[in-house]
């Protein structure tokens, strides 16, 4: 059975393999029309499963480690890349990649975390983790953006900022707060997306837009399943629960009005045709741009602010 596959997956994979063994049986009888009722049975099962999944199974869905990540996007959606390194205070913080690049017509500044694929990689991107100089590179390359009024591109998917003491003691909480202020303000069109897991301030550091989108699969929360778990239960068997409660998925976002756009998925995920995913989330940006370049500076940054100013309840 193939590596990376997910409990619920397992039907559709034990199917496959039937259909495979099949294909490759060289006896007298003719299974032809056998194996075009099991690819059918395949393909509606597939539909039942990934119409109905669960909150955690999303959750499940956005962390695989096949999924593409922010690199995978610039690579497949854009041209004339060109990677932009450095905080100027402290280094460079390989959680976070940015840089110019061009998607058709459209000169951008892409900014998202980034993970890595295998042990090597991940230590080397810190699991997608910034660490301060992180979200300090991210504001720098914005003003960049905002001196020659070039739209803003971030692309989020994050486990949460670094808590490493060395982070805090190089100011985790005030870069993320200063990016936040300054985010607000710009006077850029900015596009969010989620394209993984967005948890916390962690996410929050670059999640400020005009435009908040979200693939299909991805959560976004202020807290993760296992966290919130812990704390509500004393214990991580609770996550699904906490899932549930928490209301992380795209959908449930949608409807409480925190993001303005669901990006569609390949069937299964963004990671089992990443290429299409690509294109897909290209031609999205495409129509979020066209519309948002058409506004004036002084009125982006006031309908950002009343965007945002907007969000949550309260009772005075």
């Amino acid at each position: 059975m193939a590596k990376n596959i997910l409990e619920f997956e397992k039907p559709i994979i034990e199917l496959e393999k039937k259909i495979e063994e099949m294909r490759s049986y060289d006896g007298s009888l003719d299974i032809k029309d056998e194996v075009k009722k099991l690819e059918q049975k395949v393909n509606q099962l597939k539909m039942n499963i990934y119409d109905n999944l669960t909150r955690w199974q999303k959750v499940q869905l956005a962390r695989h480690p096949e999924r593409p990540y922010t690199l995978d996007y610039i690579y497949n959606m854009t041209t004339d890349f060109i990677e932009l390194h450095g905080d100027r205070q402290f280094k460079d913080d390989k959680a976070i990649v940015a840089g110019l690049a061009a998607i058709d017509e459209y000169k951008v500044m892409i900014i998202g975390q980034q993970k890595g694929r295998d042990t090597k990689s991940n230590l080397y991107r810190n699991f997608g983790m910034a660490n301060p100089e992180g979200y300090r590179k991210a504001l720098r390359l914005m003003k960049l953006a905002e001196k020659f009024n070039i739209p803003v591109i971030t692309m989020i998917d994050t486990p949460g900022a670094y808590p490493g003491l060395e982070a805090e003691q190089r100011g985790q909480a005030e870069a993320i707060a200063r990016n936040l202020f300054e985010m607000s303000k710009l006077k850029v069109p900015i596009i969010v997306v989620i394209i993984g897991e967005g948890a916390s301030g962690g996410a929050l550091g670059i999640g400020i837009g005009d435009r908040i989108l979200m693939l299909q699969n991805t959560w976004y929360s202020v807290i993760s399943p296992e966290s919130c778990s812990s704390i509500l239960w004393r214990s991580w068997e609770y996550k699904e629960q906490a899932a549930e409660a928490l209301k992380l998925t795209a959908e449930d976002l949608l409807e409480q009005k925190l993001i303005d756009r669901i990006v569609p998925e390949p069937l299964g995920g963004a990671h089992k045709d990443p290429v299409a995913m690509a294109a897909t989330l290209k031609n999205v940006l495409k129509e979020e741009l066209a519309q948002l370049i058409k506004i004036k500076p002084d009125k982006l940054f006031q309908n950002r602010i009343d965007k945002f100013g907007k969000m949550g309840v309260y009772v005075e």
